[in-house]
């Protein structure tokens, strides 16, 4: 049984087999996964698809590639949508300073405010950060977020970003990177995560794993990261699929309050 803790299912490469992606994910041991809000177009899409199905959660909020677009109104729309019981995160939010689609500094201001809209929400955020390790950080630091804790998604920084991370409370969740030939620095970070911060994903449709690479990447994929992790020992201790997809599982369960 296996959880995907981040999937784009809205996303527009589904639309001619969505129905058919999600039951291929149920037939190869997905039991819940959560489809993720980057803005309040998509966090909205995410709602209804989660009330769709009974094991799809949703998570709702702005990656920071679309925070210029926030207006006045958007933070009310949030927090009408959070009343909804399939929303169990807040994010994606963080900040991203390879390709600033959206101004540095507005990326800071918004992401402070989300990390409180998030804190009033009582709901845990899910971070996206790239080339902003210590901004991100510290801005989590100075808002408190570990009181509501979260998850550092498709994590694939260095060994000091994970420190920090897990000093904060938060989970480190691991993507298809996971599984790519150059990825031997991550393999050796994610060796060292305490086993009950551990999460899995695919960041579906992007970011396909191995043996599926070059192809669009669904959530019935996660098995493969599930497959990888489980070559890697963790502190000290071998694990199976199985054993890595019921850790996975049961501390999705905890940090999202999925039943």
């Amino acid at each position: 049984m296996l959880i995907d803790t981040h999937t784009h299912l809205d996303d527009a490469r589904y639309a001619s087999d969505r129905e058919a992606m999600i039951a291929r994910a149920r037939e190869a041991g997905v039991a819940s996964m959560i489809t993720i809000g980057c803005d309040l177009a998509t966090s909205q899409s995410a709602v209804a698809l989660a009330n769709q199905y009974s094991f799809v959660y949703a998570s709702i909020g702005v990656h920071p590639h679309e925070v210029k677009h926030i207006t006045d109104d958007w933070y009310d729309a949030f927090r009408t949508l959070a009343r909804d019981k399939k929303v169990v995160a807040y994010g994606e939010i963080g900040l991203d300073y390879h390709y600033n689609h959206s101004d540095p500094e507005l990326q800071r201001q918004r992401f402070r405010e989300q990390i409180q809209l998030a804190r009033e929400l009582k709901l845990p955020v899910i971070i996206h950060t790239r080339e902003a390790q210590d901004d991100t950080i510290r801005l989590l630091k100075e808002e408190r977020a570990s009181e509501i804790g979260g998850v550092f998604h498709c994590f694939s920084g260095d060994a000091w970003l994970a420190k920090d991370a897990l000093e904060l409370g938060f989970y480190l969740s691991f993507s298809g990177i996971l599984t790519f030939q150059n990825a031997t620095m991550l393999r050796e970070i994610a060796r060292t995560v305490p086993a009950d911060r551990l999460l899995i994903e695919t960041d579906c449709p992007y970011l396909t794993p191995i043996p599926h690479r070059g192809k669009r990447n669904e959530p019935a994929y996660v098995k493969h990261v599930a497959e990888t992790l489980a070559t890697i020992t963790s502190n000290g201790n071998a694990m199976t699929a199985d054993d890595v997809g019921r850790l996975t599982s049961e501390n999705a369960r905890r940090l999202f309050k999925i039943p």
